[in-house]
Formats: C-alpha cells, structure tokens, sequence
C-alpha cells in the first residue's frame, strides 16, 4: 500500500494546549488519528512524523523522495510551522527530491496573521497549498494529493 507522509514542523507537538484560541483543542495524536483514517478511506497508509529539528524534517523528505521514485509513495502534506517563514533550507530539500508532490498545510490562515507570515519559503516548492481550515486542512490536502497524483481513484467523492 502506497503511503501518504503527514509531516509537521516545530511546536505542532503542542496542539491542542498552545493558543487554543488560534489552533483549537485538538491534539497532534488526534490529527494524526484523523490522518491515519482518512488515508485508509482513500486507499493510503499516512505515516505521520513531528520534529522540531529542521534537519530531521529535511531528512524524512529525502527518505519520501526515494519512496516516491520506488513507486512507494504518493506524496506529502506538510505543515512548516514557523520553518514556513525561514527556511531556505526545507525548500531546497523539496526542490532536490525532484518529484515528490508537496502540500503545504497551515491550520490557521497565516494571510491574516503577522505580516512576516505572509511570506512562504515552502510554496514556491509545493504542488499546492491549503491554508485557514482548521486541522480539517490536513483532510483537505490529503484529497487533493490524492486527486491530483490517483484522479482514477474510485474512493474519491
């Protein structure tokens, strides 16, 4: 079964408990949980991977750019965090995995935020972008990965 990388940046550890007014009280094991299951309705298995390290971050993309060249993956959704507005480094990495389909996913609308998170160092490197929803985001990116690599797959409504 070809899987879906459910990857999340710094601090997304803290859901559910850090500024629930802006993120909710939803936990990252429950996202992950909501993850895991919608990627089984759609036919996929979602690994899902949190690390407040950039490099860990960047190695677990290396590792889903080989599995999607090996025909293991489908692609990734990927919530930054604040890496979203620094990181040069996480762009190159998506960049240099030539191929791998990448959705970047913020819960909450960063447009509407600071003005220093209107800019994306991720999105000139992602197949798309989902953004303002909620952790229901998280679903949203994952249909859309999946309509845009499997758009045959009978499982999609």
């Amino acid at each position: 079964m070809k899987k879906i990388l459910i990857l999340n940046g710094p601090n997304l550890n803290l859901l559910g408990t850090r500024e629930p007014a802006l993120y909710g009280s939803t936990s990252l094991a429950d996202v992950e949980a909501m993850c895991r299951a919608a990627a089984e309705r759609l036919g996929y298995e979602a690994e899902c991977f949190q690390s407040n390290w950039e490099g860990a971050l960047i190695d677990k993309i290396h590792e889903y750019g080989r599995l999607f060249k090996q025909g293991e993956a489908l692609g990734c959704v990927f919530n930054p965090a604040a890496f979203t507005h620094t990181s040069v480094a996480l762009q190159d990495a998506i960049k240099g995995v030539d191929g791998l389909p990448v959705i970047e996913c913020h819960i909450s609308n960063v447009h509407a935020r600071e003005p220093f998170r209107n800019h994306s160092w991720i999105s000139p490197a992602a197949a798309g972008i989902v953004i303002g929803f909620g952790v229901q985001g998280y679903v949203i990116a994952m249909q859309g990965l999946v309509r845009t690599q499997d758009p045959d797959n009978p499982r999609l409504t």
